[in-house]
């Protein structure tokens, strides 16, 4: 965990945009009923879970590592634009540390009036944050391990 950094707490409702990086699991229930408003009809909530098998290799678990900073920093940003562009309420977080199949280690979810709204914005939410995020993958198989995305 990086130093000076507390992982977030999923106990109570956290008003939107949700934007953090935590070492523990992820409850995407809590996080759906943060983004609630009545004037909101459309919620999505994508949840990426460690798979056991990447192509055709096993996986035995994921590392995941990111310049904190910068992540929250790029992931609130992500998530402004597209509750703005989409006029929603917004959700993204993300595990980082070792995670094993079956574990939850990305959220995004978006609440907006209608379901079309709702899901492009909950889809523009992962492929950005993919995209654009300092957020590194390292994958653990029989075979040994290999960094999945660029490391520096």
């Amino acid at each position: 965990m990086p130093q000076g950094y507390s992982a977030p707490r999923y106990n109570r409702i956290v008003k939107p945009p949700l934007v953090a990086l935590t070492d523990q699991p992820i409850d995407p229930e809590t996080i759906r009923r943060g983004l609630e408003s009545p004037d909101l009809g459309g919620v999505v909530v994508f949840c990426g879970e460690v798979r056991s098998v990447t192509g055709s290799q096993a996986t035995e678990k994921l590392e995941y590592e990111a310049y904190a900073e910068m992540a929250v920093a790029q992931m609130r940003k992500i998530a402004q634009e597209c509750a703005q562009k989409h006029s929603g309420n917004v959700a993204c977080v993300h595990r980082i540390g070792e995670l094993h199949p079956g574990d939850i280690a990305v959220v995004t979810a978006a609440a907006c009036a209608h379901r079309d709204a709702a899901f492009a914005c909950c889809r523009e939410l992962i492929d950005r944050i993919k995209e654009d995020v300092p957020i590194w993958k390292k994958e653990f198989g029989p075979d040994g391990e290999s960094w999945v995305t660029p490391h520096p």
